[in-house]
């Protein structure tokens, strides 16, 4: 199924991101910098309205590859050190600050196996 946007409604008690960061860190200047739709378009052959549950955001995806791949992380260790930093949350998409793990690392393996490494190129590109 076709990933769905984080709501836009502030939930009570979660903070802004954008007050909190600093809008010249350098991921948040990369994260105005990328065009992200271009990604959606580039993956959205791999998703379907129709089938299965719905999907995690693909610049959710897209980001954790990066940071993973920008920090030297493995994917267990890029989850748990999204859930501490607000600046990563922010690259991913988030406007609120979240305090549960977006998703499994094994969803980054299996993700990264559909869509093939061709794809993941494109981010680092």
């Amino acid at each position: 199924m076709k990933p769905k946007n984080p709501s836009m409604t502030l939930p009570l008690f979660q903070a802004d991101i954008n007050k909190c960061v600093d809008p010249n860190h350098p991921l948040i200047v990369l994260a105005h910098e990328i065009d992200w739709s271009a990604f959606e378009c580039a993956f959205d052959e791999f998703y379907s309205e129709d089938m299965g549950r719905p999907a995690k955001m693909i610049r959710l995806l897209m980001g954790l590859h990066y940071l993973k791949h920008a920090f030297s992380e493995s994917d267990e260790s890029v989850v748990e050190r999204w859930v501490e930093n607000p600046y990563w949350q922010f690259f991913c998409g988030f406007e609120t600050f979240q305090t549960r793990i977006p998703l499994n690392p094994s969803n980054m393996v299996q993700w990264r196996k559909r869509v093939g490494p061709e794809r993941l190129e494109l981010l680092l590109r």
